[in-house]
């Protein structure tokens, strides 16, 4: 059996890795031009629509000159966000895709006044670019987190109009009445708007605890634990199992970290129909 899968394709064993472990890319021949925004998001500058209002706002230049949106970029070309030199790889290079398995007690976050543990502490540290997180979890969830270096693949994941699918194991005290099921996978009005359960499905449980499967297809905050709440109970453990065609690893322990090899990359970028990065 696979450690994970890619929308139900057997993928190739790869043994996890501690936190700080690196791993090499690729590298291809120099090719043709490419939009700017997309390069900046490929290189792990902040996520397209990001790039997209920086360049609005005249902030950044191509050889001296104030871009546009829609410019392009080739070889050689110099690229400055607020006269800071950006490096761009002269050559083809898959962006990094890192599978995490958050523990209960961490924030998804790089800034947080009461110094609680990051998920980012745990990341590989780059020089010419920075991980991005594809969704979060909350402080009390644990379960599967994806970072990655495009900017472009972690919009197309997270972004409502895709609808990636996010599956969780939920546990809860007592037990779904039949009318709750149905009321939840209907849908129950949350402060920002109708939430439902795409799939809901009983996964048994011993003594009061009780587990079941949870599949929506957004990410607003904590809405799995508010859409419980709406019917008045409490979820006590949440873990996220899945997230698109990413399924957590069994054997990724928390705390772990695993890197998809180059296949893999290959594999999801076929499947959330995005091309392969450009040459620059």
């Amino acid at each position: 059996m696979p450690d994970y899968r890619l929308s139900g394709q057997k993928t190739r064993h790869k043994r996890a890795i501690p936190p700080g472990r690196k791993s090499s890319a690729p590298t291809s021949e120099p090719g043709e031009s490419i939009r700017l925004q997309k390069l900046l998001a490929q290189h792990g500058i902040g996520s397209r629509r990001d790039m997209e209002a920086i360049i609005a706002a005249g902030r950044t230049s191509i050889n001296g000159m104030i871009a546009k949106l829609g410019d392009r970029v080739a070889p050689g070309d110099v690229v400055r966000i607020d006269n800071k030199i950006i490096r761009l790889r002269q050559h083809n290079r898959l962006p990094r895709i890192m599978l995490y398995h958050k523990p209960e007690g961490e924030i998804v976050s790089l800034d947080d006044p009461e110094g609680r543990p990051s998920v980012f502490d745990k990341l590989p540290q780059m020089k010419t670019s920075k991980w991005i997180a594809v969704g979060r979890l909350d402080f009390n969830t644990s379960g599967l987190l994806i970072f990655t270096t495009d900017g472009t693949l972690a919009n197309r994941l997270m972004h409502p109009r895709f609808e990636m699918a996010r599956e969780y194991a939920v546990r809860i005290v007592g037990e779904l009445t039949p009318e709750q099921i149905v009321r939840l996978k209907d849908g129950v009005e949350l402060a920002d708007g109708l939430a439902k359960f795409e799939q809901l499905r009983d996964e048994g449980g011993i003594g009061t605890n009780h587990w079941y499967r949870v599949v929506l297809k957004e990410g607003r905050n904590r809405e799995v634990r508010r859409m419980f709440e709406v019917i008045g109970l409490t979820v006590s453990r949440l873990m996220r199992v899945r997230f698109g065609p990413i399924d957590l690893p069994p054997r990724l322990k928390r705390g772990m970290l695993l890197e998809l090899d180059d296949i893999e990359v290959e594999r999801l970028l076929k499947l959330v129909d995005l091309p392969k990065p450009q040459s620059t």
